[in-house]
């Protein structure tokens, strides 16, 4: 072997292993200190939420840190639109709207729960201008705040298939498809190109029961992984 392709080598080696020592004892430890802080956090929220009768509903995926002025301004960057609040209203055009396959924008979700009480906000997006497929979650603001004293809004995102009789009360819902984590994965999709968030951090193992049935009786399964995004403050401002 040359001294030429020695020396190459050895240059191609040091440069490996600084990369490594960077990576291995530098970055790694950073971002598993921000994953360990804010799973502490999330450590006292249930699982999964509940109906207004106290079955399980649908289990929880995602968490954003920030503002509800900033969860309001990234979702709507992102092309997700508030819900409207149930009433006999909304609830008589969403199933008119449905029938008729009629666009309905910021159409109602059922209510759910979550810490003795219903989410604070949802917000949805449709699929081809039909009401009958759209992407949906719903947050609940956390007791406690981030280690930065912010704000954080743990969700259930889920995907409405199509509109179907409930399994358990006979009534006509939206019925939703089993696999959230693809839910869980477009929402984040959909966020990251709005380029207002600082990190998307993942919790492994947040669910150790990673299938069961919401309270409509729509199975649902997961990886487990709970997905947590944080806004950038200085991006989005306080709107």
């Amino acid at each position: 072997m040359s001294h030429a392709k020695q020396r190459f080598l050895l240059r191609l080696f040091a440069v490996t292993l600084l990369f490594w020592v960077v990576i291995a004892y530098l970055i790694l430890p950073l971002v598993w200190d921000v994953a360990e802080r804010d799973f502490d956090v999330l450590q006292e929220s249930p699982r999964v939420t509940q109906t207004e009768d106290h079955h399980p509903g649908d289990p929880l995926n995602v968490a954003i840190e920030g503002s509800m002025d900033q969860l309001k301004g990234i979702m709507t960057a992102a092309g997700w639109n508030v819900a409207v609040p149930l009433g006999l209203k909304s609830d008589v055009e969403i199933v008119v709207d449905s029938v008729l396959d009629r666009p309905d924008a910021d159409a109602p979700v059922s209510r759910l729960f979550l810490f003795e009480r219903q989410e604070d906000i949802a917000f949805e997006q449709t699929v081809a201008n039909s009401p009958r497929h759209r992407h949906h979650v719903r947050f609940w603001k956390m007791p406690q705040t981030s280690d930065t004293n912010r704000d954080i809004w743990i969700g259930s995102a889920a995907y409405d298939e199509r509109v179907g009789f409930s399994h358990t009360t006979g009534e006509i819902t939206h019925v939703t498809a089993p696999a959230i984590d693809d839910e869980r994965d477009y929402l984040f999709d959909c966020l990251a190109k709005t380029e207002l968030l600082n990190e998307r951090i993942e919790i492994p193992n947040f669910h150790t029961q990673r299938s069961g049935k919401n309270g409509g009786g729509d199975p649902w399964h997961t990886d487990g992984t709970l997905y947590i995004g944080t806004i950038d403050s200085e991006k989005i401002g306080e709107r």
